[in-house]
């Protein structure tokens, strides 16, 4: 540590060197962090790296960032709170950018099923699947979801998570929808996370419309999206385009229903089989197609026309035992943006590891380290249409900041398991540290 500092340091719960002092006016950061390597995915470099570097925060965004021996100056002078971090690793925060993380109960039972041969599509036809957990969500209050969701939650917090998308879904009409994207309104005031909240009504056709798929997407447009809109509780639309799921032209009507009310919109696209619905949503300017197991070629420069992220979903691969990638290959040569995410949710990918999908992504799906690291981050981020706050360590942007006992940058997708998270930073406070992983502690 600078010599300058020794006698004004104590060592934190967490093992970090902190130095504070009293605000004083010629101060320029609140916060700066030193002694530390840089993967601040920005730049020509696969991990932007900067070895041997610091990072400050002002009013909640990177003020600097660079090599330890740019910075000028006696460092406490500069700052209200100096930490030496001792040679850790700082990554962007990590973005989740696909998940249905508020639900009530679980499909353990599915689980077991699957394993002795039934399929996905065959329970999802015999009543079980999304529908199961529609029957428990619409038999839950909002505060029993709520107390269901929050440990979920909490840990993908402690995996480094601090933006994450969260889906409806599992109301299926108008007034249980509103009640699950009220849950996420909390989560979203109660929690330090950035959430942003998708609508999809679209996820299944349910059982009251059975046989009747095009009248429940008439309700979806006439009836839900004008009050979810009216309510301010969405930023985007998604919908699920397969054959047990929504055509392609019911498809296209919700996208073009939820554009006419001036939301973003997203697809879950080609998991199952080549339904086209990629290529269509990139017609509307999709911030991203997700799953794609089934994505063809030919389709692949309509992504690149759309400006579309690929969002790839590992863990719902893992889980389905499903044997067709996604064109991984294709999508690189073409330079679509891979992302990559955790699709938590209680059937297909009960997944709360980022980590540990950003490991699967590189032994099931064929991507390099650095590449899963850039899913969960600037990628991730584009996959939200937040590319300009967040994603990458960049001066303006927020001080969204992940602290990693780790020696390289590559041992974020090398292990499973284990906590090598140090310390968790959202809009350059710090929200986690090692030894306490609950929010705000």
């Amino acid at each position: 540590m600078p010599p300058a500092l020794r006698d004004e340091t104590h060592l934190s719960s967490t093992g970090v060197c902190k130095f504070r002092g009293k605000m004083t006016a010629n101060q320029a950061f609140d916060t700066l962090w030193i002694n530390c390597h840089l993967a601040t995915m920005a730049g020509s470099d696969p991990y932007g790296i900067v070895r041997n570097g610091a990072l400050a925060a002002r009013a909640g965004r990177i003020a600097w960032i660079g090599a330890m021996n740019e910075l000028a100056g006696d460092p406490l002078s500069r700052s209200a709170s100096v930490e030496d971090l001792g040679g850790a690793w700082i990554t962007p925060g990590f973005i989740d950018c696909h998940t249905h993380l508020v639900y009530a109960g679980n499909r353990a039972s599915e689980f077991e099923l699957r394993l002795k041969g039934a399929s996905y599509t065959e329970i999802a036809r015999a009543g079980g699947g999304i529908l199961s957990t529609v029957r428990a969500v619409r038999a839950a209050t909002e505060d029993e979801i709520y107390a269901q969701s929050l440990p979920r939650l909490e840990a993908m917090m402690a995996d480094g998570v601090t933006t994450l998308e969260i889906k409806s879904g599992y109301g299926l009409d108008t007034a249980n929808e509103v009640k699950l994207l009220k849950v996420i309104r909390r989560l979203a005031e109660d929690t330090p996370l950035t959430i942003l909240p998708t609508f999809l009504g679209a996820h299944t056709i349910p059982p009251e419309f059975k046989g009747r798929g095009d009248a429940y997407v008439q309700v979806v447009i006439e009836e839900m999206l004008p009050e979810i809109a009216r309510r301010r509780l969405v930023s985007a639309v998604d919908g699920f385009c397969e054959n047990i799921g929504f055509t392609l032209s019911q498809t296209r009507r919700i996208l073009e229903a939820a554009r006419a009310h001036g939301l973003s919109v997203k697809l879950h696209a080609e998991q199952l089989s080549d339904k086209k619905g990629a290529a269509m949503a990139a017609s509307y300017r999709a911030l991203s197609v997700d799953h794609l197991e089934y994505l063809a070629t030919d389709d692949i420069p309509a992504l690149v026309e759309g400006g579309c992220v690929a969002v790839l979903l590992p863990g719902a691969f893992y889980y389905l035992n499903e044997t067709r990638k996604p064109p991984v290959d294709a999508l690189r040569q073409a330079g679509v943006p891979m992302a990559v995410s955790t699709d938590a949710n209680p059937g297909t990918s009960p997944v709360l590891s980022i980590r540990s999908m950003m490991n699967m992504a590189c032994v099931l799906f064929g991507l390099t380290p650095a590449e899963a690291l850039a899913g969960v981050t600037v990628n991730a981020a584009r996959a939200l249409g937040r590319q300009d706050d967040i994603g990458t360590l960049e001066i303006g942007k927020a001080a969204d900041l992940a602290v990693w006992d780790v020696e390289t940058p590559a041992e974020l997708a090398y292990q499973l398991g284990g906590r090598p998270l140090r310390l968790l930073v959202k809009n350059g406070r710090e929200v986690i540290a090692s030894q306490s992983l609950r929010p705000g502690e």
